[in-house]
């Protein structure tokens, strides 16, 4: 069997006249932790709304273990196991820290109607057990003191947090981050990294993110791809991005007349 989890096959999005992306082609091998990174406007946002659904490629293809995903909507990507967080955070603010780790996990739930009226056993033992689990994901993020709480009520950082809680009570096989160390300090950053590695570790997870914390990025990921201007201009291990001069000059530029 294949060790690729989930591969992009020369996907690109086209808006009118501008090519947000170009006949981008990579993979993401079972257990691995990915980055894709970019200068602003590179793409890698519209990379990921292609690769959960939110947007469908003009042309190529996204496959999960050899399926494709082609023309399916976000949840039923996240049913097949694609889930991701959010540039720009999506709580559900009105409602508490528990019950937005536990929205995430009913897609999941295999009771009926009834059996939610009349409080069945199953019914019953479902919550229960739903709710623990959203409780222990909590904890390793140091959350589960906060459960009851407004998500809103939250810091910055700890809603961050949140948001890759809820994704985990998906049941992921590949979870994607979009920038999550945005807005973070320099500690909070350090240990989301080692967060980031724990949960890969603990749930035998797959990892996709983007981030501008090149340290963060160095420090973690295996494999690493390089956008610029929705081209892929690189990909390798850290070692190798970091001594690319492609990608020195995506970031820094061409000095005029070289």
């Amino acid at each position: 069997m294949s060790d690729v989890l989930l591969e992009a096959k020369n996907i690109t999005m086209q808006f009118g006249g501008l090519k947000a992306v170009d006949s981008l082609a990579f993979q993401v091998k079972k257990g691995q932790l990915a980055g894709l990174i970019g200068p602003n406007g590179a793409g890698k946002t519209t990379v990921f709304n292609m690769l959960t659904g939110v947007y469908q490629p003009t042309s190529g293809a996204v496959f999960l273990e050899d399926k494709s995903l082609q023309g399916l909507k976000p949840y039923e990507i996240s049913h097949r196991g694609v889930t991701r967080t959010f540039q720009n955070i999506r709580l559900f603010k009105g409602l508490s820290v528990l019950d937005n780790v536990l929205i995430a996990g009913h897609q999941h739930m295999h009771y009926g109607l009834f059996a939610a009226l009349l409080q069945t056993p199953h019914f019953l033992k479902s919550e229960k057990d739903l709710r623990d689990k959203a409780m222990e994901l909590l904890k390793i993020f140091h959350l589960d003191e906060k459960a009851h709480e407004p998500s809103s009520s939250l810091p910055y950082g700890e809603q961050r947090k949140l948001e890759i809680v809820r994704a985990l009570a998906t049941d992921p096989k590949i979870i994607l981050l979009d920038e999550p160390a945005a807005g973070m300090n320099h500690s909070e950053t350090h240990h989301l990294m080692e967060t980031i590695a724990k949960i890969r570790e603990q749930f035998k997870l797959t990892v996709l993110l983007i981030e501008h914390d090149m340290k963060l990025v160095m420090g973690i990921c295996e494999n690493i791809i390089v956008l610029d201007h929705g081209i892929k201009i690189e990909e390798g291990d850290p070692q190798k991005i970091q001594g690319s001069q492609k990608v020195i000059e995506a970031y820094l530029g061409v000095e005029e007349g070289l």
